[in-house]
């Protein structure tokens, strides 16, 4: 029987765009449901202030009336005005090890993109560079962090037999909270020492301000890397929301040099070991076993997701140890509150001085993630 694609508008329901994944990863024991409501809300144009500056549909296949896989084609005009490259996206692409169902799916975003002007199709990216990204292509053997995606081996064959070629890897690394290199703990020692730093939490009470105060700092250290998309007031507001629900103070620091905000260093509980047996559905008493796992008992692991120094101190020889000190003051945080293992990233494969400082710490790559664009 021939693949069929259905097209779902944002805003319609998405209950069997949800479904794929369950059945694509039927028996895979590193999966982890994303939690349904969450994930839902991701799609709903109404509360992910996304589409105020995108578009995007959403593609299920089926194949001999089965369902066998999905995908989404959007248009980030945020990214448009930054780079003027008429690239669009597609992401969540999720398919049984079938030839014909990848290429249907794909050609459906493709025709979408260029019918609306694009030049070339890259992903996966879901929804945008801010959110999960690339097709898993090393390192299937543990389960996803946090906002990260998880796929079967085959996807990339798949992906790559369409005729896509990489664009860019991203690197995830591995750490074990504990002691830390002798190098780094002397780092740390001498920023402590100096008199015009202060490294401070995040305050809770005032979560909007502090969150501003990230996003600038990620907007100015993240500003040169390969398609960033600076945040949105809108965008901002909802990370607030969201991050107060999860933040563990102790591990979001933010350092100030003479008084102004310098560096930002965020981990975030690992939601995915809370949710790990939940199967996606928070109803009718996973919202309590959730809640209790992130906030009573704690989660042995966490996801430094921002480390950053901002330009103007980065390139100052005094300050170049700072991103190591954040680093060697998140792993005793993180150990106070009995974590004991996490991972850094992603990480761009080129961005040399950060993967090196890194590997000083004692974190390895464990699992890449790559990002395919082709022609259009």
């Amino acid at each position: 029987m021939a693949v069929e694609i259905k097209r779902i508008a944002p805003g319609e329901s998405v209950r069997e765009f949800m479904k794929v994944p369950h059945v694509v990863f039927e028996g895979d024991p590193h999966w982890i449901a994303p939690v349904g409501m969450l994930f839902e809300e991701q799609l709903d144009p109404k509360k992910n202030p996304f589409f105020e500056h995108a578009e995007a549909v959403y593609f299920v296949a089926t194949k001999d009336g089965k369902l066998a896989g999905r995908c989404t084609a959007q248009i980030d005009h945020e990214h448009q005005k930054r780079y003027g490259d008429a690239v669009g996206f597609f992401g969540f692409f999720d398919t049984l090890d079938d030839p014909e169902v990848a290429k249907a799916l794909l050609d459906a975003a493709s025709a979408w993109l260029k019918e609306r002007g694009m030049k070339t199709i890259r992903g996966p990216l879901s929804l945008s560079v801010n959110e999960e990204l690339g097709c898993l292509v090393n390192g299937f053997d543990t389960p996803p962090y946090m906002m990260m995606p998880h796929h079967r081996p085959y996807q990339s064959t798949l992906i790559e037999g369409q005729g896509f070629t990489k664009a860019k890897d991203f690197f995830a690394w591995t750490y074990s909270v504990g002691e830390v290199p002798t190098r780094a703990r002397r780092a740390h020692d001498q920023m402590v020492a100096e008199p015009s730093l202060k490294v401070r939490q995040v305050d809770l009470s005032h979560a909007e301000r502090d969150m501003r105060i990230v996003m600038d700092i990620f907007n100015d250290t993240w500003s040169s890397n390969w398609g960033f998309v600076p945040m949105t007031e809108s965008e901002l507001r909802k990370t607030v929301q969201d991050f107060k629900l999860i933040l563990r103070p102790e591990i979001a620091l933010i350092a100030e040099i003479d008084g102004e905000p310098a560096a930002i260093s965020i981990a975030l509980p690992n939601l995915n070991e809370a949710a790990r047996d939940l199967g996606g559905s928070l109803f009718p008493f996973g919202w309590a076993k959730f809640l209790w796992r992130l906030k009573v008992s704690g989660t042995k692991s966490g996801r430094l997701i921002l480390l950053g120094v901002r330009k103007k101190f980065r390139e100052q020889k005094k300050w170049m140890p700072l991103s190591v000190a954040l680093y060697v003051m998140m792993n005793d945080r993180a150990q106070k509150l009995g974590m004991t293992h996490g991972e850094l990233g992603w990480t761009l494969e080129d961005n040399a001085p950060v993967n090196v400082a890194i590997k000083a710490m004692g974190a390895k790559p464990y699992k890449t993630y790559r990002v395919y664009e082709k022609p259009l």
